[in-house]
């Protein structure tokens, strides 16, 4: 397997070597950059591979915020994940990262375990993301045929097979299917699993989130519950209605970007389905059932 190559950008030389200094041990290939021109020239480059981008927000000259909107205006690194690191942790500072395109917000000083359980998730969900859109593109002839079903899942696994499937429904799947695999996780491990915002956060941070959905899968009272996911095609539109078993949850102060959330490993994937998967996305009572939507463009 290559190595994952990262791009690292920080003015503060000290910085850049904490950063290298902690992720001595994750077997990366790193460049370091004092300036963020020199740093967006070289991820330009023709041929460029990086995997990852770690970004400081204040710097003279192009300021973090500025390089990281030009990254993801870029089509070629839509999917590369910016982590920014700072210390400007203001709510609107935050939520301007986050709306820009960060992958992740992280305030100075920070641990090294903080930086290293980041670093892997952001490639961890790279490298998901990336199968997805391989699996996607080889069901999409056929899958313009169908017009309605219901699919049952219950796993990490099944997740993983239905969304690509799916998401090959849409003419963007590559924005559906990230969307649409953070719905259903939620109607796994929060709905039907009863794992908390708070237990998934220390889960994460530990790297024992899948241990414990497995777990919990064979044990009551959570064996046996599924999930459903309803499919409607038509002209107009692609719905996808989403039901589990689960007690619901308060889903409206998730639907936006909460800056108080912002340091979690968690927490963001509804905001985002809604912002850039689907055209409309709405819960229903308790929180068990949430309908996604991509509106279809009428054709000329």
């Amino acid at each position: 397997m290559s190595q994952n190559h990262v791009l690292v950008v920080d003015d503060e030389a000290i910085n850049l070597m904490l950063i290298e200094d902690f992720l001595e041990q994750e077997k990366l290939a790193l460049e370091l950059f004092s300036d963020p021109l020199q740093a967006w020239q070289r991820l330009a480059e023709p041929g460029s591979d990086f995997s990852l981008v770690v970004l400081d927000r204040m710097m003279p000259g192009m300021d973090g915020i500025e390089l990281l909107r030009r990254i993801k205006a870029d089509h070629r690194f839509e999917d590369v994940p910016v982590i920014m690191q700072t210390a400007a942790s203001a709510p609107e500072q935050v939520r301007e990262g986050l709306e820009a395109g960060a992958y992740y917000y992280l305030t100075k000083p920070y641990a090294p375990e903080a930086l290293i359980s980041i670093v892997r998730a952001a490639l961890d969900d790279r490298r998901a993301r990336a199968s997805l859109r391989t699996r996607a593109a080889r069901l999409e002839e056929a899958q313009k045929l169908l017009v309605g079903a219901e699919y049952g899942f219950a796993t990490l696994e099944e997740v993983s097979c239905l969304v690509p499937v799916l998401a090959a429904l849409c003419p963007d799947p590559d924005r559906v299917a990230p969307g649409l695999s953070d719905l259903m996780l939620n109607a796994v491990e929060h709905g039907n699993l009863g794992i908390t915002y708070r237990e998934k956060s220390l889960l994460k941070w530990d790297g024992d989130w899948e241990a414990e959905i497995r777990r919990r899968l064979n044990i009551a009272p959570f064996s046996g519950r599924r999930a459903t996911i309803q499919v409607t095609c038509s002209t107009e539109a692609i719905s996808f209605r989403i039901t589990d078993e689960g007690e619901g949850f308060d889903w409206q102060k998730f639907l936006d970007f909460d800056p108080e959330r912002a340091f979690d490993p968690n927490g963001r994937g509804i905001a985002m389905a809604r912002l850039t998967s689907f055209s409309s996305l709405e819960y229903e009572g308790r929180g068990n059932i949430v309908t996604a939507r991509v509106i279809l463009s009428p054709r000329p």
